[in-house]
């Protein structure tokens, strides 16, 4: 299955601190350890390391938590 999005891209997504933009660094499609915690993904639901633009922290979310910039 094609992902909607791949390592590069440019997205944004919804914290507490507010709207974020950032760039995917990673993309999982097996379930991965993140910052101490079991994340679940697969081909069908991947999950996406990005990175913030701003500040350079480094969160996961799965795809309908992210979109294009």
């Amino acid at each position: 299955m094609a992902h909607k999005f791949k390592k590069g891209d440019h997205l944004t997504w919804n914290s507490e601190a507010g709207h974020v933009r950032g760039i995917v660094t990673k993309v999982h499609t097996s379930d991965t350890m993140f910052k101490g915690r079991n994340r679940h993904a697969s081909e069908d639901e991947p999950q996406y390391e990005v990175k913030s633009d701003k500040t350079d922290h480094v969160a996961m979310h799965k795809e309908t938590a992210l979109k294009n910039v």
